[in-house]
């Protein structure tokens, strides 16, 4: 994702086609939200497993299906 990001700075800079850069910052984009996805989800599954502490397990539970819908 790193690559991606300079990349598209490297596009800017050298004045690539708008259409070529939005495409870029899609894909980039995209790759963010998957890796937010991968994340959340395994700390949904924490939480659900029960390696949690209990209210405070509940508390982050709600926590993270709040940011998965801004993710979606």
């Amino acid at each position: 994702m790193e690559g991606q990001v300079r990349g598209i700075q490297r596009m800017i800079e050298e004045d690539s086609p708008c259409t070529d850069v939005l495409r870029q910052v899609r894909a980039a984009r995209k790759a963010f939200d998957k890796v937010g996805f991968v994340i959340l989800a395994g700390k949904m599954r924490e939480c659900m497993s029960g390696k949690g502490d209990g209210a405070e397990s509940e508390i982050a539970l709600d926590d993270y299906m709040e940011l998965f819908l801004t993710l979606t």
